[in-house]
Order: structure tokens, then C-alpha cells, then sequence
């Protein structure tokens, strides 16, 4: 890969690692992990410490990262209106359904979910704020693509890596293209199994004041809940909820 600073990459492989363990890591654990020499992984940590996205405990010496990159990555959320206006729509919609709802911006040919409202229900989602999926296999993400340009539905498609993850998944764009007209006459997607089995999902577009794409909600659920009939009660309350957000952000389409 061209334009890759080593000692940048490095650095951003501690913090990714060092996010997965609460407690912290010791220097040798983390070292091995990331497979560098310690004296290396010592002087980016000193680097981290001083700039206050690493601490280490006094007491066991282990490494733990800051919330310093939670309170950037919270200042561009800030910057969203998207997020400020839907939240008080997305606990509505969570109280209707009873069923996980989510919010997502698109980044690339990814979607991230950037809010959540949980259900109460004893089953719930697997799902996290700051997640990442592919725009082809979820109802959120093929809401978007529906609403692009058929030269940048085929450019994103040719540059993911399409994976099967399961029997449900679509993998040719002949049939995503067949889905997305779909996807326009309906307003409305379903992500029918195609990310993880047992998991059906209804999704829709949220547009901006300048009619392009704020990003898409939906509500989720097992499929045990989310049947197909009521997928589709579903899916008038993802489009009217959507068109309501899309509204307090100035849309007048």
C-alpha cells in the first residue's frame, strides 16, 4: 500500500488494540500482539501518554486508552444536525415497535451506526455504536445505494469486497440492480438475512435540506418478532419516520 507512514501505523495499531481490553494491556502482551519489539512499543506509548490517549495504572502498569478519541470522534457527531434532530424521532419509533432502531451515516462504501435506541425486549440486538457493515447487505445500506447514481452504485460495488454471509446475501450486481428499482418504487429496503441469520431488518432514507442523503434509519430484529407480515407494518412507520427527520432538516421534496 503507497503513502503508508510506518510510524503512524504503528501507533494506531496500539490504540486499536488497546481498545478491546478494558483493564489494559502490559507492555509485553501488547507488544506481542501488535508484533513489535517493546523498546519500540514503549516510546509510542510515551508519545500517546503525553498527548492524552493512553494512561497507565500506577499499580499494575498496564495501558489502558483515554476517551480522548471518543470526544473527537463526538465533536464531528456534534456537527451533525442529523443526530441532534433524529433522536427524539428514533425513541418514538423504538416505543411503537418494541424493536432495536438505528441511525447511520454513510462513509465510502460503508455504513456506521452512529445512534441506537434499544428495546426492552429479552432477545435484543447485537449492535454498537461506531459499527461498521457494507452498504450491500443491509437494509440501511441498500436504501442509500438506491438513492445514488447508477455510475457510483457500480463503482462502490466493484471496489468491496463482496462476501456471502449467507445463503441470502446477494453477490451479483445484476440482482442488486433488480433490488434497488425495487427499493425506489417501495421507499423503503428489508435486509432479509443477508448480513447474519435470524436478523431482519426494515430500512429508509433520511435526506438533508439540499435533497442529498443524511444517512437512513431502521428497525431490526430476530426474525422470530420481525416476520415478514410484520416486516411490512414496519416498513410504513420507517418511511413516515423518515420523511418526518427528513423534514426537521429542512427537506422539502
Amino acid at each position: 500500500m503507497k503513502d503508508i507512514v510506518q510510524s503512524v501505523d504503528r501507533t494506531l495499531s496500539i490504540l486499536e488494540v488497546l481498545s478491546d481490553y478494558q483493564d489494559g494491556l502490559g507492555i509485553t502482551d501488547l507488544s506481542g500482539k501488535i508484533n513489535l519489539h517493546k523498546s519500540t512499543v514503549h516510546r509510542l506509548l510515551a508519545t500517546l501518554i503525553h498527548k492524552g490517549y493512553v494512561i497507565q495504572d500506577n499499580v499494575t502498569n498496564k495501558y489502558q486508552i483515554t476517551f480522548k478519541l471518543f470526544e473527537l470522534g463526538n465533536k464531528r457527531l456534534e456537527n451533525i444536525d442529523l443526530f441532534s434532530v433524529a433522536k427524539p424521532f428514533l425513541k418514538e419509533l423504538m416505543s411503537k415497535t418494541n424493536e432495536v432502531v438505528h441511525l447511520v451515516i454513510r462513509e465510502g462504501n460503508e455504513i456506521v451506526y452512529i445512534d441506537k435506541v434499544e428495546s426492552e425486549n429479552t432477545i435484543r440486538m447485537f449492535s454498537k455504536i461506531g459499527r461498521r457493515s457494507p452498504l450491500y447487505c443491509t437494509a440501511v445500506g441498500k436504501a442509500i445505494l438506491a438513492q445514488l447514481p447508477e455510475e457510483e452504485i457500480e463503482r462502490i460495488w466493484n471496489n468491496s469486497v463482496i462476501e456471502k454471509f449467507t445463503d441470502h446475501t446477494i453477490i451479483t450486481i445484476e440482482e442488486m440492480k433488480k433490488e434497488l428499482q425495487e427499493i425506489r418504487k417501495k421507499e423503503y429496503a428489508v435486509d432479509e438475512q443477508e448480513n447474519e441469520l435470524g436478523v431482519r431488518c426494515v430500512g429508509a432514507v433520511v435526506f438533508n435540506h439540499t435533497g442529498e442523503v443524511a444517512g437512513a434509519i431502521s428497525i431490526s430484529g430476530p426474525t422470530i418478532r420481525v416476520t415478514k407480515e410484520k416486516a411490512s407494518e414496519f416498513s410504513k412507520l420507517v418511511i413516515m419516520y423518515s420523511k418526518m427527520i427528513s423534514k426537521e432538516l429542512g427537506y422539502r421534496g
